[in-house]
């Protein structure tokens, strides 16, 4: 394996495409909020919560899952969402990450006194304040360095129960006699069209649209009215998929949801996960679906620690897929998914993939490059292009300063 330092690993330019803002907040912050707002915390240390909810490995998805109705507790009026996302724009900054892309499901943090637009607004706040103070330092002021962007992706969810907020409760009494995933996928076209409207006619800087939660038994099909809304909007789309689930919830974010990148894709090369009985060959279907994503340079958003963490069956980072991912070579950019609940940055998911995989110079320099070609980054076209050679350029002369 190769070595790198982790000097060289933090100055490279990166991206974060798969980050959760309820799942990234500072636990400083989180106890703050909480004593400020009556909310009960297990413990009101942060070494106490690492021990009692976020710790380095969880028994199963559900544990994994349990720091979240903390976050989400405190993340209920515009301050706590502006401060969440301003201090995530600078802990990304100050590990090297120069774009990332902050996903949240606005509905989790809807009121009566907090509507959509208030949530996404006073995310984007956040970010804007921290991407004006960041754009200030020198090298970016002088353009020898990329400078700091940062866009919204919007969360649907799979499913939802009354618990999940105090939105999906009045959201499920109202529609209480239709059958829940008719229910599941009304909630998400209401968000596909808010999103629009909140791009479109108030310019909030929202860049993607994702679906997320449960995956298994909430198929990606029953929000496809939704998909097909963004699409026709030319939203830029991803979904989860592939985390819970095999290669078929793949196929079906790509084929009816439009998917331009999937959230994890673990399962892409698991044919023991395969469950239509029409599909008779499950290693030729792999294949096929491998080829496809491949030729169409559909992004897969990679989150090693966060697997490690959620999946029992994986009891090392080397049996990863993302071995195979590599060897199809597929797109793939690495992610944290969530830095606080995953105790992890975006710097320390390159060094394990480092460290397990066979991973060269070219190579690495193609993965970090990937999550600028492969974002979804707010300007136009030629914006971006210029944008992402600036980074080519930046990359390299680091490289060269640390010997690489």
């Amino acid at each position: 394996m190769n070595e790198y330092s982790e000097t060289f690993l933090r100055e490279l330019p990166k991206t974060d495409l798969h980050v959760h803002l309820d799942g990234s907040i500072r636990l400083s912050t989180l106890i703050e909020l909480a004593k400020g707002q009556g909310v009960q915390l297990p413990s009101y240390s942060e070494e106490g919560l690492r021990e009692t909810v976020f710790k380095d490995r969880y028994e199963n998805l559900v544990e994994y899952l349990n720091g979240f109705q903390y976050t989400c507790a405190v993340l209920q009026t515009p301050e706590a969402l502006e401060r969440a996302a301003y201090e995530l724009a600078h802990d990304n900054f100050a590990e090297g990450v120069r774009y990332f892309e902050v996903r949240f499901a606005p509905q989790l943090h809807v009121h009566a006194n907090l509507d959509i637009k208030k949530v996404i607004s006073s995310v984007a706040r956040g970010l804007d304040r921290a991407r004006a103070e960041i754009n200030q330092g020198e090298g970016i002021r002088l353009g020898t360095e990329p400078r700091f962007e940062a866009g919204i992706i919007t969360c649907a969810m799979r499913m939802f129960t009354p618990v999940f907020s105090e939105y999906y409760r009045r959201f499920m009494a109202v529609h209480a006699f239709s059958p829940p995933q008719n229910v599941y996928a009304m909630a998400s076209l209401e968000l596909a069209r808010a999103v629009v409207s909140l791009r479109n006619d108030h310019g909030l800087p929202i860049v993607g649209f994702d679906l997320a939660g449960t995956e298994a038994g909430y198929p990606a099909g029953d929000h496809e009215a939704a998909y097909a809304y963004v699409h026709r909007h030319f939203v830029n789309k991803t979904v989860h998929a592939g985390e819970a689930y095999g290669p078929e919830s793949i196929f079906q974010a790509i084929t009816e949801l439009h998917a331009d990148r999937i959230g994890h894709g673990y399962h892409l090369f698991s044919p023991e996960r395969i469950h239509s009985p029409g599909i008779r060959d499950r290693d030729e279907y792999i294949r096929r679906l491998a080829q496809y994503i491949a030729e169409r340079r559909v992004t897969l958003e990679v989150c090693l620690t966060s697997n490690l963490q959620t999946m029992p069956e994986l009891t090392a980072i080397r049996e990863h897929a993302l071995s195979k991912m590599l060897l199809a070579r597929l797109s793939v950019t690495l992610c944290t998914d969530n830095r606080t609940v995953s105790n992890t940055s975006v710097s320390n998911e390159i060094g394990i993939a480092l460290k397990n995989f066979n991973i060269g110079p070219h190579q690495l320099k193609n993965i970090i490059i990937y999550g600028f070609k492969r974002s979804f980054f707010p300007g136009s076209y030629n914006d971006k292009r210029n944008y992402v050679r600036q980074v080519i350029d930046y990359y390299e002369t680091v490289a060269k300063k640390h010997g690489y």
